[in-house]
């Protein structure tokens, strides 16, 4: 057994297969792979134990810290140190450098390092790499998936049957199977991808048109009145409907949903909180709001689409304004909550320029 010396430190061990504590001398010294333990105990052998074994406390100050430390050692239970200055030297003499958490729970500066970093992360994640995945997983979710949850979607009390007359529903159905037979055979990024275009009208929501994954296109009465009310033509909903395709052909409203379940998924690994995971896609579409990429893009499926069925896009502009107008004064769920408007993006609809689409 070594002998005590300047370097030791006198400590209690609790070894677990008893109640009271036995009285020992501790160092801690160099190493080739790092400090280690040393543990001398009366009339036994010097214990060494690596310092991967030991659960080292975080870095001692003499500002704030505890009058005792309790260090871990694993297989062998714990010591209890009552000399929390002594134990700081040695570990520095030692050559013991604190890890990231010790360092994050004693310098401001190391953890707001350490948040930063994660929130740069997180955002870099949101931006790229998750658009990335989910844009690939989505070419092969199931029609028949993204028609279940968007059943689920059209079922919602929020949305009543449309009170517009007979004679204009029937109009508006005509003009919009219309506008379809004016789609190319092969539209969209996924090819061999032919979701059940359907125009769904509703009343509720306020001025609105969205899309649903699998293909049905709603429509609201108070979008039409709207229309209506500013003496537009029909050209005005049709290139609204048209938008509304593009954004079905290239599957945008499955992948965010695909997308929010991989940040549920990331959140509820990162908390530990499966909870997280029982959200339901058909709350998520409900909930859609797409991403500008996507608004340009279904904004020049329609440029497109219109300019093949011989359609101007110039009314299309200008309901637009008419609800950035209303939407700016009042706020309000209409079809701007989720399609933002800018001055560039009117003026190409109004010049119906759709080189930028990106295909």
């Amino acid at each position: 057994m070594s002998g005590p010396g300047d370097d030791a430190i006198e400590a209690l061990w609790f070894d677990g297969l008893g109640t009271r504590p036995r009285p020992v001398t501790v160092r801690v010294a160099r190493a080739p792979d790092g400090p280690e333990l040393r543990i001398d105990v009366p009339g036994e052998p010097t214990r060494t134990v690596p310092g991967r074994e030991v659960d080292w406390p975080p870095r001692w100050s003499a500002r704030g810290g505890p009058a005792r430390l309790t260090v871990g050692v694993r297989g062998l239970g714990s010591l209890q140190v009552d000399r929390p200055d002594a134990w700081q030297r040695a570990c520095d003499a030692a050559g013991l450098r604190p890890g990231l958490a010790a360092l994050m729970q004693t310098r401001w500066s190391v953890l707001l390092g350490v948040a930063a970093l994660c929130v740069a992360v997180v955002l870099v994640l949101h931006r790229f790499a998750v658009p990335w995945v989910s844009e690939r997983v989505a070419r092969h979710v199931p029609l028949e998936w993204e028609l279940s949850i968007s059943e689920e979607v059209l079922k919602g009390r929020w949305l009543t049957p449309s009170r517009l007359p007979v004679e204009r529903q029937d109009a508006l159905r005509a003009a919009f199977d219309t506008l379809r037979a004016a789609m190319p055979a092969r539209a969209g990024h996924d090819a061999g991808y032919v979701p059940r275009l359907e125009l769904h009208l509703r009343r509720g929501a306020g001025p609105n048109a969205f899309a649903l994954p699998g293909g049905a296109v709603v429509l609201t009465d108070e979008l039409v009145e709207l229309a209506a009310a500013l003496k537009l033509p029909d050209d005005a909903l049709l290139g609204v409907l048209a938008h509304e395709i593009g954004h079905v052909m290239d599957r945008h409203g499955t992948r965010m949903v695909v997308e929010q379940a991989v940040m549920n998924v990331g959140l509820a690994l990162a908390l530990g909180d499966l909870s997280t995971l029982t959200t339901t896609a058909a709350s998520a579409v409900a909930g859609l709001a797409y991403r500008r990429g996507h608004e340009s893009q279904a904004d020049c499926f329609a440029i497109a689409m219109m300019a093949r069925a011989g359609r101007p896009t110039g009314p299309m502009a200008d309901l637009l304004l008419e609800l950035g107008r209303r939407h700016g004064d009042r706020g309000g769920s209409d079809w701007l909550s989720t399609h933002p408007s800018t001055p560039e993006r009117t003026e190409r609809l109004r010049t119906a320029v759709g080189e930028d689409c990106g295909r």
